[in-house]
């Protein structure tokens, strides 16, 4: 991977968390928490949605492999068999 490409995907990456970060300081402070407890929250809603969106990735890989191994048909895939 080119040096160019790392820099876009940190960049990718601070700017993902700070959107997340902020919305869910806005949550919190919208729902009445204040003081040292906004804080907490606001740590436990950031890395709770970037955990649950780091495991919703691989598992729509996982479903969407599942359904099109579920549905495609064997035997078009298949090779036919050569006697001598």
């Amino acid at each position: 991977m080119s040096e160019k490409t790392k820099k876009i995907f940190v960049i990718l990456s601070v700017v993902f968390v700070t959107c997340v970060s902020l919305f869910s300081l806005g949550i919190a402070y919208t729902g009445g928490v204040r003081g040292l407890g906004l804080l907490g929250v606001w740590f436990f809603l950031t890395f709770g949605i970037v955990v649950v969106l780091a495991q919703v990735i691989p598992a729509g890989i996982v479903f969407v492999s599942f359904i099109s191994a579920a549905f495609n048909s064997q035997k078009k895939s298949a090779m036919p068999i050569r006697t001598a």
